[in-house]
């Protein structure tokens, strides 16, 4: 029974495991393939959109 019972709980871990790798695999293929044209569209944006704001706060060296 204790045999049975390590055998289920491996099994469990390994579709568990391959199902949560499956996805990030996926996801990285995904925005490798089809995400090369905006891989920093909202880092962009949001330097645009700082250029002219004042620096507040700190000490003037």
């Amino acid at each position: 029974m204790v045999a049975y019972l390590i055998d289920f709980v491996m099994v469990i871990g390994l579709i568990i495991g391959i199902t949560a790798l499956n996805g990030v695999i996926t996801n990285g293929i995904g925005n490798h393939l089809f995400g090369r044209k905006k891989k920093s569209k909202f880092v962009d944006q949001s330097a645009r959109m700082q250029t002219d704001w004042k620096e507040i706060g700190g000490n003037n060296k």
